[in-house]
């Protein structure tokens, strides 16, 4: 059995307790402010948690940036030496980040075989194909047999993300939400729901107005994307917002059969985007 290392990037918004329970690196993405200083976007729950009353209090918001084909080749050459024989990366969707791009072109650089997945998905929603990736590695499942089952998940709908941001500004300015007229003017008090289509872009489906209605539209959304009484594994997220995701988790157990469940804090750039009080789920169907 060869030794294979699954990396994804910081934006998979990964539990801690997974990197090493699942064997996974987690290359960081960058944020840089207006003044010019610029920090990794890792998954250290202080650094996260500063960062989120720091973007809360700022003026103007912070840019990111993917890691360069220097970074991926960098942490390649870092695995090979640790032993490693081969490498699947799951990046962001390739509609809100050119993360895989950068990924891709260090693979086609580096003499060890790497695997580059478009997961389509963002945040909490792509830890889930890597645990995924371990158990059929643990069937005996070859890397290029992991590989194709995941990309043949990923385009069947398997996993799903949805989510409600509380400032809509954050989505406009990052431009990473697809406009759909209608969407526009007051959004005062207003949490917005959001899922990631088929192809991996971020659309805004309703709005709501109080934290109740929020996570009734989300439970709502994700009854119209997976039936009720489905076999489901949740990933729940949020950015400084964990008492809706533990609410949203009981209602989600009211119609779904819950095989596992677990909670995860969104990092720096996937929070650059989405703002402070942003809360919803991964999930995974299973079949």
């Amino acid at each position: 059995m060869k030794k294979i290392k699954i990396v994804l990037d910081s934006t998979s918004d990964v539990p801690r307790d997974w990197i090493e329970k699942f064997d996974l690196a987690v290359i960081p993405l960058h944020v840089t402010w207006p003044g010019g200083s610029q920090e990794d976007d890792t998954r250290d729950l202080k650094e996260i948690q500063s960062f989120y009353e720091r973007i809360s209090k700022a003026k103007d918001l912070p840019k990111s940036s993917q890691p360069s084909v220097g970074e991926f080749l960098e942490l390649y050459k870092k695995l090979k030496d640790e032993g490693y024989e081969e490498i699947i990366v799951m990046t962001i969707s390739t509609a809100l980040s050119g993360t895989y791009d950068s990924a891709l072109q260090a693979a086609k650089q580096f003499d060890l075989p790497v695997h580059v997945i478009n997961t389509k998905l963002a945040s909490a929603a792509v830890p889930l194909p890597a645990r995924r990736a371990r158990e059929l590695e643990k069937e005996g499942k070859t890397t290029e047999e992991i590989v194709r089952i995941i990309e043949d998940d990923v385009k069947k709908g398997r996993y799903k993300a949805i989510f409600y941001v509380s400032n809509f500004d954050f989505l406009m300015k990052g431009g990473r939400v697809t406009k759909l007229q209608g969407f526009f003017g007051t959004l005062l008090n207003i949490h917005v729901g959001i899922f990631i289509n088929e192809e991996g872009k971020l659309i805004p489906f309703e709005k709501a107005r109080g934290q109740k209605r929020a996570q009734e539209m989300l439970i709502k959304k994700a009854l119209s994307m997976v039936p009720a009484g489905k076999k489901v594994r949740l990933l729940m997220v949020d950015a400084n917002e964990r008492e809706s995701t533990k609410v949203l988790l009981e209602m989600l157990k009211q119609h779904y059969e819950v095989l596992d469940a677990e909670f995860t804090e969104m990092g720096k750039v996937i929070t650059t985007h989405v703002g402070p009080g942003t809360a919803g789920f991964g999930m995974e169907v299973v079949e």
